[in-house]
């Protein structure tokens, strides 16, 4: 990023975070800063970086998939080539939203989504369990949702 983040910058951000169909315009009128000059900053934090994507949040309750599980990964073997293959399978894995390599006790942590028990148990012996060198696999089942947020601390 070429420059430090301004309080407009900060304000900018702020709202598309929130909702990311507000128009240029909008925003504009939000921060206070006529249109142009508020469309040239959003766009260039999107070409420095800043601004990565716009996307729809879905409800994933809505759509069938009540269940969240967090599990923790360890790997029997840790060359650069068998922790490659594995980042490479699990980006390919649509039921993994997050994954996280890990410092402590496991390797990775990841976020999976399911409709229920069965169907994360199918992924899991079917999946990830079938990966060479995954020693290890521990699940933690989310029970309730207390937060759920895409928005970052700007302050």
């Amino acid at each position: 990023m070429q420059n430090p983040l301004g309080p407009i910058d900060r304000k900018i951000l702020r709202l598309l975070q929130h909702n990311g169909d507000l128009t240029a315009a909008e925003v504009a009128e939000k921060v206070e800063l006529s249109q142009s000059p508020c469309w040239r900053r959003i766009h260039r934090m999107q070409e420095d970086g800043l601004i990565e994507r716009k996307v729809a949040l879905l409800n994933p309750k809505l759509l069938g998939l009540s269940m969240t599980v967090f599990v923790n990964i360890k790997l029997s073997a840790h060359g650069r080539s068998n922790l490659e293959e594995f980042e490479q399978a699990i980006v390919g894995y649509p039921e993994v939203l997050e994954c996280y390599t890990m410092a402590g006790g496991s390797d990775y942590l990841l976020k999976v989504v399911a409709k229920d028990i069965a169907g994360y148990e199918r992924f899991l012996r079917d999946q990830l369990l079938q990966r060479p060198h995954v020693q290890e696999a521990h699940s933690n089942i989310a029970m309730s949702e207390v937060k759920r947020t895409t928005e970052l601390p700007l302050d």
